[in-house]
């Protein structure tokens, strides 16, 4: 293995919004930019990984081109998105950086609502979609190192280790939005790392930064879990 442990690793990232239609028109969608996940997709590729970023709907050219093994998948919706990164499995390390509709709606219109005359407002019946992360989790081509991300507006800690844990991850990174100068569409950022006895903070730094350090512990993690590591922990 390479000192920077992810040489030769399959590393699979998801990056920005999904979209979810309601008609032809409109669409229920938010505000992440896919910065973030193309900074981590393209420091991996710098690291020698074979990279497959799927990338919701975001104006971003792909990172990395030229530099080493890169494959980008363009999907928009979250049910999309499920279908692509379980498409790219097996994968050593699993990234989600994507944020993805938790809802869509039940029906999508076949032609454009319009307004009734009288009628007061628009009622949309939701379903939950489906949890990238908890069904990775829980499947037989399990990447050996899964990541998460929590964007909170508050209570930050609370809600990431909550995450970590109900959807069994190794690491989740958590970064509080609705801050000048980090968070959605911004080119900085500051994470705090959680996992396993760890929690490290990263940051304020610009993304491309970030990504390499988060990129560090994803390579200790895959370092922790290698069959050499656990030879030498039971001896």
């Amino acid at each position: 293995m390479s000192a920077d442990g992810l040489t030769g690793r399959h590393v699979v990232v998801s990056a920005g919004p999904t979209y979810e239609d309601i008609d032809p028109v409109r669409f229920l969608g938010n505000r992440s930019s896919g910065k973030m996940g193309f900074a981590i997709a393209a420091a991996a590729v710098r690291r020698g990984a074979r990279v497959t970023l799927v990338a919701g709907p975001v104006a971003l050219p792909t990172p990395g081109a030229g530099e080493g093994d890169l494959r980008r998948i363009d999907v928009r919706s979250a049910a999309q998105m499920h279908a692509a990164v379980f498409a790219a499995m097996p994968a050593d390390v699993y990234i989600g950086a994507a944020a993805v509709a938790d809802f869509t709606p039940q029906q999508v219109a076949t032609g454009k609502i319009k307004k009734q005359p009288g009628e007061p407002g628009l009622t949309l019946q939701l379903v939950r979609t489906r949890d990238i992360l908890a069904d990775l989790a829980g499947h037989g081509l399990r990447p050996r190192v899964l990541v998460g991300f929590a964007a909170e507006t508050h209570d930050m800690e609370r809600y990431a280790r909550g995450k970590l844990s109900d959807k069994r991850l190794d690491l989740i990174a958590a970064n509080r939005v609705g801050m000048a100068g980090s968070g959605f569409e911004s080119d900085d950022n500051a994470l705090v790392v959680y996992g396993a006895g760890l929690e490290c903070a990263l940051g304020p730094a610009p993304k491309i930064e970030l990504a390499g350090r988060l990129l560090d512990l994803v390579a200790q993690r895959l370092e922790d879990d290698s069959p050499a590591s656990g030879m030498a922990e039971t001896r």
